[in-house]
């Protein structure tokens, strides 16, 4: 996915990538937010997430890591944090030919489920969607919970081996370091 270099508005670490949605929606931002994961930043791990935002609804999601897009992308960016959040603003038609990308598109309100874990900022992100926005992503309706959406990002997530074995090694070198810290 090929965007336009837009204007920082914001660049913070958050330890919940539910506070850089949350910021967007209430800035009602036009434009991206670049996460890096503290796998990125301190683990030389590969690649960023991208989300897009028309007045603060996210529309697409792409990670660079994996080259993957829409749902599964949100699984690929699902890690631990904390995470470097960069906001960007864009103009309206900057955006136009990227939002044009079917295959990167996700429902309003997954990004607040998948990265954020928070049902009412998903909630309140499709509140402020567009009808038509809603009406194409019937599959984000709270009541398709068990439906495919989850599934996919789930499977998506669970089918990368390599994901999974970065984790467990983070994990036991995070354990490692604690028990050398408590003089175990």
């Amino acid at each position: 996915m090929k965007l336009p270099r837009g204007r920082l508005d914001k660049s913070r670490v958050v330890t919940d990538p539910r506070d850089a949605l949350a910021d967007a929606l209430d800035r009602e931002l036009t434009g991206y937010a670049v996460f890096e994961s503290q796998e990125t930043l301190l683990l030389d791990g590969e690649g960023r997430g991208v989300v897009t935002f028309a007045e603060g609804v996210p529309v697409l999601a792409y990670h660079t890591g994996t080259d993957r897009g829409g749902p599964p992308a949100l699984a690929d960016l699902a890690v631990p944090g904390p995470y470097h959040v960069s906001l960007y603003a864009l103009d309206p038609a900057d955006l136009e030919p990227a939002h044009d990308a079917d295959d990167l598109r996700v429902p309003p309100g997954m990004p607040a489920e998948r990265l954020g874990g928070d049902p009412a900022l998903a909630d309140s992100t499709r509140r402020a969607a567009p009808d038509e926005r809603l009406a194409a992503a019937t599959d984000d309706a709270p009541a398709d919970e068990d439906g495919p959406t989850e599934q996919s990002a789930v499977e998506a997530f669970l089918d990368d081996a390599e994901k999974i074995e970065a984790i467990k090694q983070q994990a036991r070198s995070e354990a490692r370091e604690r028990a050398q810290q408590w003089d175990f």
